[in-house]
């Protein structure tokens, strides 16, 4: 299933994680061989560099579009901006997940969880907390706070985590996060920049055992993700959210 989540927000961004146990090696022979490997496999990853101990090899931006591989202390991530394509926008992170246990010495011993998250951006130039307050807090219990008289949501950041096994070692969350400040409201200058983000995750733990294979659980992952995507997270958050901005323009 492939399908341009794109066209229901401002920006989409797909993200694989893998979270390690252990540090990841720093020494300069292996950072430089693991992207150089990637940089031949995807030549117009040809951007790199070091920011405060996060090792980062990107394209350059096409627009929108672009795709980036970066290192950090205990996390190897791969991500695509606006991709057109899903499936071959996963090209990239299994070329991850199949190089890590060669080139940075990544066992299954090693994962403490492999994250796939689709992010969606709002753009929003107003109280983004009110915003996100209408589109899923009405009707519920906490929507009862906003409808006191001279209430101003101030802070919204509504997050929450199920399980989809029964051993919860695969998990869904869904974060939905807002940019505007205190400052912001008291002043009423909002920035333009700074978007509404939605964040739905599917996570999984590995179980305790050999068996356990990072390429097919990120198969495994990308395919629930989709489906709730279509399933839930566009019509109960994505379409709400579209809807209450639209009645502010």
């Amino acid at each position: 299933m492939a399908s341009n989540f794109g066209s229901f927000c401002d920006d989409f961004y797909l993200d694989m994680c893998v979270n390690t146990q252990l540090e990841l090696p720093e020494h300069r022979e292996t950072i430089l061989t693991f992207f150089e490997q990637l940089r031949k496999r995807f030549p117009t990853l040809a951007g790199f560099s070091c920011r405060q101990g996060e090792y980062l090899l990107e394209e350059e931006r096409q627009g929108q579009r672009y795709r980036w591989v970066s290192l950090e202390k205990n996390r190897i991530c791969a991500g695509v901006a606006a991709p057109e394509d899903l499936n071959e926008a996963y090209t990239l992170q299994n070329e991850v997940l199949e190089l890590m246990p060669y080139m940075l010495g990544v066992s299954v011993l090693d994962i403490d969880s492999l994250d796939v998250t689709f992010t969606m951006d709002f753009d929003y130039q107003g109280n983004q907390d009110e915003i996100i307050a209408e589109a899923v807090m009405n009707g519920s219990s906490f929507g009862a706070l906003f409808e006191l008289s001279g209430a101003k949501t101030v802070s919204c950041a509504p997050s929450v985590v199920v399980a989809l096994s029964e051993d919860c070692r695969t998990q869904a969350r869904i974060a939905i996060e807002s940019r505007t400040s205190v400052y912001d409201l008291r002043n009423e200058k909002f920035k333009p920049d700074e978007p509404i983000s939605l964040y739905f995750t599917i996570r999984r733990y590995p179980a305790p055992e050999p068996k356990f294979n990072p390429v097919e659980s990120f198969r495994q992952q990308c395919q629930i993700a989709e489906q709730m995507m279509f399933d839930k997270i566009i019509p109960c958050f994505a379409r709400p959210l579209l809807s209450a901005i639209a009645q502010r323009h």
